[in-house]
């Protein structure tokens, strides 16, 4: 049974008769307080602002404890910096101002990204970023191509799989696909995506401590332990230290080329409306 602290009772109590009146509260200049810190009092309103109206009693009150000992220490922090702070050390106008300058214009920008620009990426430009950048796409893991599969000890038609597994044929996959659809644990099938070995090596019953060499001398590594059985299949492999392809990068580089247009589009349009404001004589220097 869950056990609510006092103050978590209090706030309920105060919710619960919140809500059962909540039009009427609203429309109070006063609402129900919470809790006082000198002059500065915390109303259910302002809980109410605060807390999601998706939750139930439990998680609310948990959640508006939190708030309330939160505000409280603000409060009692502010009360002390009020009165150990110098009217010099208070006044922080021009930090206000340039914050709310700065988050104005931020959000300015993100609405002129939102309306104005949707920047579009050839294959082209990707590959010769690519190209051009090679040396800031060094691999710092080992990476596979291949297929990973996780099968009780007791599943069925072993051999087939077996065969499946080795084979290249196409029907023999859908098959393997079939099959495992029905009855394996894990399945991973990455033919045609570069994974990390790291990530299929987590799931092997004895981790491959050198996975350079054994990427080296393994295409098929099967493995069981008192309850599974394990596929790996490895149809391409690259290492530590070699230019990653560039399918694995290909998203990395999108993000940069991405960020660099809307650096583009920013820069324009801060030129836009500075020529703009000086043929209208906005801008006035003197």
């Amino acid at each position: 049974m869950k056990i609510y602290s006092l103050k978590q009772v209090a706030v309920l109590l105060l919710l619960a008769g919140f809500a059962a009146a909540c039009e009427n509260i609203e429309n109070k200049e006063d609402a129900t307080p919470v809790v006082r810190v000198g002059e500065e009092v915390l109303t259910t309103n302002d809980l109410k602002k605060v807390l999601p109206d998706d939750v139930n009693h439990e998680d609310s009150a948990a959640l508006a404890d939190d708030y309330v000992n939160r505000w409280v220490r603000n409060k009692l922090f502010l009360r002390q910096a009020e009165s150990n702070l110098t009217e010099e050390e208070k006044d922080v106008s021009q930090l206000l101002d340039e914050y709310r300058t700065s988050l104005l214009v931020n959000i300015y920008q993100q609405k002129m990204l939102e309306q104005k620009y949707s920047p579009l990426l050839s294959n082209e430009e990707i590959e010769k970023y690519y190209n051009e950048m090679q040396d800031n796409f060094t691999l710092q893991e080992n990476i596979i191509r291949g297929l990973f599969l996780k099968l009780p000890l007791d599943a069925p038609n072993i051999s087939e799989v077996r065969r499946w597994c080795r084979s290249a044929d196409s029907e023999d996959l859908v098959q393997l696909d079939r099959y495992s659809a029905q009855h394996a644990r894990m399945y991973h099938a990455f033919l045609d995506k570069w994974t990390p070995f790291q990530r299929i090596n987590a799931s092997l019953p004895e981790p491959v401590r050198n996975e350079e060499q054994f990427l080296q001398y393994n295409r098929y590594y099967e493995k069981a332990d008192d309850k599974y059985r394990y596929f790996l299949v490895i149809t391409d492999f690259m290492t530590i230290g070699n230019t990653a392809p560039l399918s694995y990068v290909e998203e990395r580089i999108r993000a940069i080329l991405l960020n660099k247009k809307r650096a583009e589009f920013i820069n324009s349009l801060e030129k836009e409306l500075y020529n703009e404001a000086l043929q209208k004589k906005i801008i006035n220097f003197y």
